[in-house]
Order: structure tokens, then sequence, then C-alpha cells
């Protein structure tokens, strides 16, 4: 393990990531790559290698399908009792380890530690709230056809496929495979090569909880390789992929080649419409925290700020006010605000869209440069603001890095026609104390969510996901998601 040695670690971290290089986890056991190929893992905080990760090919994909479709007759034939019973443990078996699987995605993704541990808890209550919601849904539906006995029956599909991003890796797992695992699918995972580490350590959890081996799989590698190789399987049932709309249109091809249901959960270019009426410095302090958490790489984040032009520069004077005191650091160190972003590449092209957008005219009101940790030598970027014309390539394109876009607006139709000028449709905000206001503009963005004085809000029961280029095929965390995972046969019998 070459981890800094000034980072101080769990000694369950230290002894799980001194078993690198990682295999995969198919089948209940680990499952390598024959051509012993690996990937490096580097922690964003520091550079430094933290471990290496097994790079399948894609016969090897192909291989841990056939064993998630071989364990699924017997995962779908348990009953609703069986099966929530062995999840059950799962999630408590998370929760206990909790601190461990935290650190463990700090260090991997970059992520501040608290943050990681809500990320962790999230899974966990994810899981139970799907359980919950399985145990209710009557499989054999009667339906009301005069002249007919008729139903429809709800069964699972079989194994489905899902491909994860970096920026929320043990989250989104948790929003992803649970409601698939409460109805009776079974799972392979493709965590993204950069963050790989979380997904390997449930996986051998749930092993050692009773989850029935080929449950749930883990399959790492390159998303060229690995990734390419789940999403052009002939023999999944559903396929998830979160992650850029340019990866995504290809899976989606995949996935229409081989009539292979498909939800895509890609990016965004939220707006955030502040009226004239808010209180400003609360305003501006839940919005600097909403494009600061985990470095701005959100895809649902506020990153085209749309502000009263009553209000506009004491707005602004008090955003960088409070960007200048968030405290860059690495994001194992407690007295971190906000971390690095995950990979060089990130960091580079995030630099690079403060650079093309000051080029293109606009003004840098904060940030704009990297940040500098004293004893790192990780990915870090300054917090920033920009402003300017809505034509600029950082008011339109989706940066991912802590970087927010300002303009002003005069009426409320102009709100709305600025906010709706984009090609996503993800995640937007409205800020006003007028109600009738707030619904009003947030029923005329288009997008999958509105949140009112708030951004990054997520409900369990409420329906979340993308229109337009941010995605397709339905969302997540809510009963709808939960259907999603049921096939449904209709049974007919003539009465007469």
């Amino acid at each position: 393990m070459t981890v800094a040695t000034r980072t101080k670690l769990l000694p369950e971290v230290e002894a799980f990531l001194s078993q690198s290089p990682f295999p995969s986890f198919v089948g209940g056991r680990d499952f390598p790559a024959s051509s012993g190929d690996t990937i490096v893992t580097i922690d964003p905080g520091s550079g430094e290698k933290i471990a290496e990760i097994h790079d399948l090919s894609a016969v090897e994909v192909d291989r841990a399908v056939e064993v998630a479709e071989a364990a699924f007759p017997a995962w779908a034939a348990l009953s609703q009792v069986d099966r929530s019973d062995i999840l059950k443990k799962l999630a408590d078996a998370v929760e206990k380890h909790k601190p461990v699987i935290a650190q463990i995605e700090a260090l991997d993704a970059g992520k501040i530690e608290a943050q990681a541990n809500g990320d962790v808890q999230n899974f966990v209550d994810t899981l139970r709230y799907f359980i919950d919601l399985a145990s209710k849904v009557e499989l054999r539906e009667k339906i009301d056809s005069p002249g007919y006995d008729a139903w429809k029956y709800r069964q699972p599909w079989g194994a489905c496929a899902f491909i994860f991003p970096w920026n929320f890796p043990f989250l989104l797992i948790g929003w992803g495979i649970t409601p698939a695992l409460a109805a009776g699918n079974t799972v392979v995972i493709k965590p993204a090569e950069d963050t790989s580490l979380s997904a390997i350590y449930l996986a051998r959890l749930a092993k050692e909880v009773g989850v029935p081996d080929g449950v749930i799989n883990v399959v790492t590698g390159s998303g060229a390789g690995a990734g390419a190789a789940l999403s052009n399987n002939s023999q999944i049932k559903r396929m998830s992929f979160t992650g850029s709309p340019e990866v995504g249109r290809m899976v989606g091809e995949a996935c229409g080649r081989n009539l292979v249901p498909v939800k895509l959960e890609l990016g965004g270019k939220g707006a955030a419409v502040v009226f004239d009426d808010v209180d400003v410095a609360e305003t501006a302090e839940k919005l600097v925290g909403a494009i600061t958490f985990h470095s701005g790489q959100v895809c649902c984040d506020a990153t085209r700020w749309f502000v009263h032009s009553n209000i506009y520069d004491e707005f602004v004077t008090e955003c960088t006010n409070r960007m200048s005191k968030i405290r860059v650091g690495h994001p194992l160190d407690p007295t971190s605000d906000m971390g690095p972003v995950v990979n060089s590449k990130q960091c580079s092209r995030v630099l690079g869209y403060l650079d093309k957008g000051q080029a293109g005219g606009a003004e840098c009101l904060c940030g704009g440069s990297e940040a500098k940790v004293e004893g790192y030598t990780g990915n870090y970027i300054k917090p920033s603001l920009l402003a300017g014309s809505l034509d600029n390539v950082a008011a339109q394109e989706e940066i991912f890095g802590p970087v927010a876009y300002l303009a002003k607006f005069d009426s409320e139709e102009q709100a709305i026609e600025m906010a709706n000028d984009t090609d996503y449709g993800l995640a937007n905000s409205v800020w006003t104390k007028d109600d009738e206001r707030a619904a009003r503009v947030a029923e005329a963005m288009v997008a999958g969510n509105s949140w009112i004085n708030a951004h990054n809000v997520f409900a369990q029961g409420v329906p979340y996901g993308g229109v337009n280029k941010s995605g397709l095929g339905g969302g997540v965390l809510s009963p709808e998601t939960l259907m999603d995972y049921y096939r449904s046969t209709s049974v007919v019998r003539p009465l007469a």
C-alpha cells in the first residue's frame, strides 16, 4: 500500500487496501482477469497510488452475466419474506461497517469523509426503503374487464446490469441495485475504473452475510472494455447507466440493438432562479454550499445562477465572500470543506473551461485557478464564479466542477426563458418567498426535477430523473423505480 503515511486510515481500511491488486467478484468469489492486466487507482487528494484493480476482458464480463443469470431462478423463487431477511442483513452489515466503507470511498473518490459517511447511510436507507416497498407489492393484480377473469402477474426480469460513475460510487449503487434486488433480480455492477473499491468491498460483505452466490457481482475494468462489453451483452434483461450524455448515447444504442430496456441517468446544466425577495445571505450560503459539495461533481447541481438585477450586486458580494472562506484540502482532513476533483483529467477539464470561458468574454468573479494545498499535490481547484453572456461556452456546457455561471434577469418570463435555454433537463431550483410564483416557475422550467428554496433534494418516494439530454427510461428513488424491475404477464380467461 502506498497511501501517504500522513493520512490516518482505520486498521480495517489498511488491511483491505493491503490486498491489492483487487480482482473482480463474481459468483461469490474473487474473479481475476486472466490476462493479469490491472488499472491503478489514485488518491486524488495526494496523487499517490492507492491500489490496483483487475481489467476484465469482454469474454470475462460475458461470463459474469452468465453467472448472474444462473443464480436468478433460485433468488427469484425465494419468498418475499426470505429475500427481505437476507437484504436486511446486508443493510445492517453496511451500516455496521459505515466508517470503513466511508473512508475507502473518501480516499478513492476524493470525497470529504463526512460526506462519504452520508453516502453510505444513504445506501442503507435506500435498501431498507425498497425492501419495505417490495413487501407491499401485489404480484397478482386483478383487472376489471367485463366478460373475462383477468389479472396481471408481476415477476422479476433476471440479470440486470448497472454501470456507475465516479462521483457518487456507493450512493448510486444503492439507488441502482437495491430496487432490482428487492424485486428478485440478480445484478452485475460495473463501477468506474477510478472508484471501484467500495463496490468490491460491498460484494465481499454481501457474501459474508449470506447473499447467495451470483446475486451481486462486480466486474472491474475500463469503460471502453468492461463497460462496453456489459452494455453490448444480449443476455442482460435490463440496463441502467449513469454518466455522461456522450457515453449514454453509446449505451442506449447498444441496448437498442439488443432490444434491452435501458435507463439512462445523464448530465445536467441546472439553473437556480433567484428573485429579489429572498434572504440574500441565506440563499448565497445554500447555493455556495451546493456548488462546492463534492467539488461541484454533481450532475444535478445548480451551475447557472440567474439573479434578479435588483439584488445582483449584493448577491455577488455575498457569494464571493463565502467562496473565499471555503477550505480546500485533503478529503480525510476533518478541517476541509471541499476536496479535490477525481483525477488529473477532470482537473484539466475544469481548468480548461475556466480558461475558455474567460477567453470568450466571461468575467471571473472569484477563483478561476488551481488551489494549492500544503503537503499535497492533488487535483485541487478553487471554487469559482464566472459571469457574462449566456452564449459563453462555460454557460452552455457541463463543466462538472466547482464552477457557477451568473447572469441577471428583470422579469419572471425572462428568468424562465433563460433557465430553459439548454439542451439538458435534469434539475433546477427557484428561490423566492412568494409561494405562488415559486410553484409557477417550478412548473414552467423544463426538467425532471424542480426544487423550491433548496437544491439537491432527494426524498424517498419522489421520482428523480431527467429529460432531454439528461436522460430517459425512468427515474430513481420511487415506487415507479421498483416497478421497473418487475415484468408483467397478463392472464385472461373468458367467462362465457
